[in-house]
């Protein structure tokens, strides 16, 4: 499938382009939508011509449906949020993408809504007498800490996120038929499913069949924040889950020099738990803080990168990272991950990430092919990936000082401080 051998790009939309913090009142969104005075949606445009370049293939944008505040608190799945425009806007948008070859996905957020959402609202309004009241989790006997007169089950305890009752058939075609609005009006290519650890997998699945019927190349990520979830591929049929493990060993094995750990977690995930399967890799995205602020060098900021790319996954450029955006959590807010940018700031690190992505983009062993260690050190670590007889080795040293590694077939080759190589199909080694 086209997702196997693509690199994506992550947006938010809300915050990249500097919408405000908060929605209007709920009670006014219709009149609102016909109202819109902005179409910042539309100044991602500027976007597209950089990912062009960069050789990216696929944009997956964070919630752009109608919100109380930052996106997956939904109150409509069928309107574009009008703090960036109207649905005619985020057409527009996916069809330039589109135009440049640049495939688009959806955030799926079917788990919860926000306090907004109207069905939710009419609940507040008619209690035991409105017809939505079984689309949530109720206990009228009850009370929520807003004082809503009712308890109900929130997202882990955020009660601004109100639990869908997704049991209910009436509160599935909804979904279901939001899904078939995005493929008609936008001709999207996939969904990211948020929270989908939470998602009962029998849901998934009827997501995964309904986004196959409306496009049978359709991509369907789950978010999974653990590992050992193989249940998702064989029971949900994800197409990819995210992967944290791989994250997480990303930016620690650099800090503690130790590439044990990150081919510890290589060989456990993809010759282990996930064998003949894809995941969805990353540096950072917009729950974590930035691969630039996590690193306690961030001259190996190269190096990180390097390995996103030779290793196994479908690897995705969290919007900003690649020009070495800083941001970290404080005080709890998300703020500094998810800044606002007019246009890209390329720079040289963006170039040499473009030049890892033409490597890749050219390299379907990089893209499909199997890993196998040659080389093992606390700083170095050399593997080769090999697919219908080519290989290329790759080989990364994350010391201040040269090393020299002794590799099976292919001799001796000596690696500069912070470093990365590779080797495609016995061509020579060449810097990364």
């Amino acid at each position: 499938m086209w997702f196997e051998n693509t690199v994506f790009y992550q947006i938010y939309p809300l915050t990249v382009t500097g919408a405000p913090e908060r929605n209007e009142d709920p009670e006014n969104a219709s009149l609102l939508q016909k109202q819109v005075k902005h179409h910042r949606v539309l100044g991602i445009r500027k976007f597209i011509p950089h990912l062009k370049k960069m050789g990216v293939g696929a944009v997956y944008l964070n919630p752009v449906f109608e919100s109380d505040s930052h996106g997956y608190d939904t109150r409509d799945y069928r309107l574009t949020d009008s703090r960036l425009g109207t649905n005619e806007d985020l057409r527009t948008l996916c069809q330039e993408l589109h135009d440049a070859g640049i495939r688009v996905v959806f955030d799926g957020v079917f788990n919860h809504v926000g306090r907004g959402f109207f069905a939710f609202r009419d609940l507040k309004k008619n209690r035991e007498t409105s017809p939505y009241k079984d689309w949530f989790k109720v206990n009228f006997a009850g009370d929520s800490p807003f004082g809503d007169g009712f308890w109900y089950e929130g997202w882990e305890g955020h009660y601004e996120l109100v639990k869908l009752n997704l049991d209910n058939p009436a509160v599935q075609s909804y979904l279901l038929e939001s899904i078939d609005l995005w493929f008609r009006e936008f001709d999207i290519d996939g969904i990211r499913l948020d929270v989908a650890y939470l998602l009962p997998l029998w849901f998934i699945d009827k997501v995964k069949q309904r986004i196959r019927s409306l496009k049978p190349d359709a991509f369907l990520l789950g978010e999974v924040l653990g590992d050992n979830a193989r249940r998702f591929y064989d029971q949900g049929h994800v197409d990819a889950i995210t992967d944290y493990p791989l994250y997480k060993a990303l930016w620690s094995s650099m800090n503690s020099l130790n590439f044990f750990e990150l081919a510890h977690t290589i060989k456990r995930t993809y010759g282990e738990m996930y064998r003949g399967l894809q995941l969805f890799s990353f540096a950072d995205n917009h729950d974590v803080e930035r691969i630039a602020s996590k690193l306690t060098d961030p001259e190996k900021l190269p190096l990180v990168y390097a390995l996103l790319f030779t290793l196994p996954g479908i690897p995705c450029i969290y919007y900003g990272s690649e020009w070495g955006a800083e941001g970290k959590k404080e005080r709890g807010s998300d703020a500094s991950l998810r800044p606002a940018y007019k246009k890209p700031l390329p720079n040289a690190l963006t170039a040499r990430i473009t030049s890892l992505i033409a490597l890749r983009n050219r390299t379907p062993e990089l893209q499909r092919g199997t890993l196998k260690d040659l080389r093992l050190t606390n700083r170095a670590y050399a593997f080769l990936r090999e697919l219908d007889g080519f290989s290329t080795a790759v080989a990364v040293n994350a010391d201040d000082a040269p090393v020299t590694l002794d590799l099976p077939g292919l001799g001796a080759v000596e690696i500069p401080p912070l470093s990365a190589v590779y080797n495609r199909r016995g061509e020579g080694f060449l810097p990364l």
